[in-house]
């Protein structure tokens, strides 16, 4: 990956496990030419929705999952253009009794160059009570196995 200079710019913890690549449309392109800063969360839910499944060896059953987005942080470090390949890339950084940190980014397929990186906290959720709840050990488990790294550190 090439690293960026940004100030913004986030080390990774530990290489990219899950890396999506993804399409722009040309919907997505703004009057500047490149791609709406909007259209971004687009593809890092995508790739969320990806990287869980993924985790877990098969789909997610979302109606279930006791799991929901808090808070996203989005640094825009590089416009994305309409003939660009991109990929977005996501790795969990850590799992606590309630809530899973992650780490996402929009990089140049060809070049590596980082064009966006998005900080998600996830917390744990109670579906039928709509109330906080604690992160399952099952998720904790197949989270660490899958970035193969203890998560709760």
């Amino acid at each position: 990956m090439e690293k960026t200079k940004n100030p913004f710019y986030i080390e990774p913890v530990a290489p990219f496990r899950h890396t999506l690549e993804v399409q722009i449309r040309f919907n997505d392109i703004d009057a500047l030419g490149h791609v709406n800063n909007a259209v971004y969360m687009e593809f890092f839910d995508l790739g969320k929705a990806k990287y869980f499944t993924a985790a877990n060896n098969g789909p997610v059953d979302w109606r279930t999952a006791n799991i929901v987005v808090a808070n996203v942080n989005c640094n825009y470090l590089a416009p994305i253009y309409f003939n660009e390949a991109v990929a977005v890339q996501t790795q969990c950084i850590y799992v606590h009794d309630r809530s899973v940190k992650l780490l996402q980014q929009l990089i140049n397929v060809a070049t590596g160059e980082v064009k966006c990186q998005c900080v998600v906290i996830m917390v744990g959720f109670d579906v039928k009570n709509g109330v906080s709840a604690p992160i399952s050990d099952e998720w904790k488990m197949r989270l660490a196995e899958y970035e193969c790294r203890r998560l709760d550190e």
